[in-house]
């Protein structure tokens, strides 16, 4: 007599697989931030590898949270809570989770934006695309970012500057480069802009919806990502 093998939704088990992940991730971070309140202790080798494990946990967090976000948009589940919010929280969050990397990378991050600006959008899903794009920024440049937000023509443009080497040819060469246009090799998956894109695609205003452009060059000569909210 055969035995009859259940179904398996491969989907549901993976998502089921990341949350835990991102849970034990999370109490991983809480632990990395608690020994930096300590960091003065530590010889200055042991402070850059805390920040590079604090840097590299927060990243892979993101990348559950992306893959979350996806399997919900394949369900359906892709939940978009739209309010009112002042850039500047999103700005000094972001700044937050990113100090203690900045510091000990010796990196600097110039802001500019309006205080009183404000704008309406899903303050939990900007903030992790923000996020990522800010972490990559940081990864790959020499010294300095740039977080650029301003508001022209009823639009919120927000923009990460950079003076690294800039975006691949692949990356700015494909308008629909996504996760089934991934180079591995140079450790391009293409998740993290796919998101972003979804995220935007995700804000709309009187027919008008959210963008994401990469670029080169910009006010710093290296990459240039931009995010545009109606």
């Amino acid at each position: 007599m055969s035995k009859i093998t259940p179904a398996i939704d491969f989907a549901s088990v993976l998502a089921s697989a990341v949350h835990d992940m991102k849970n034990s991730l999370c109490m991983l971070i809480q632990s990395s931030e608690l020994i930096q309140q300590e960091s003065h202790q530590l010889s200055d080798s042991a402070r850059e590898e805390l920040a590079r494990l604090n840097y590299e946990a927060n990243r892979l967090n993101s990348n559950l949270l992306q893959l979350l976000a996806l399997y919900r948009l394949e369900r359906n589940q892709f939940p978009v809570q739209i309010d009112e919010h002042y850039l500047c929280d999103v700005t000094e969050e972001v700044l937050l989770k990113n100090q203690f990397y900045i510091e000990q990378r010796k990196l600097r991050i110039e802001i500019e934006q309006r205080d009183e600006l404000r704008w309406f959008f899903d303050y939990d899903l900007i903030i992790n695309l923000l996020n990522d794009a800010v972490s990559n920024a940081l990864r790959y440049c020499q010294t300095t970012v740039l977080l650029k937000i301003t508001a022209q023509e009823n639009q919120l443009v927000i923009e990460v500057h950079d003076d690294g080497p800039g975006f691949p040819d692949l990356m700015l060469n494909h308008s629909n480069f996504d996760m089934n246009t991934p180079d591995l090799a140079n450790n391009h998956t293409g998740l993290g802009i796919f998101f972003a894109k979804l995220i935007a695609a995700a804000h709309s205003n009187k027919g008008s919806q959210g963008a994401v452009n990469l670029n080169n060059g910009g006010k710093l000569g290296g990459g240039v990502f931009q995010l545009i909210l109606p």
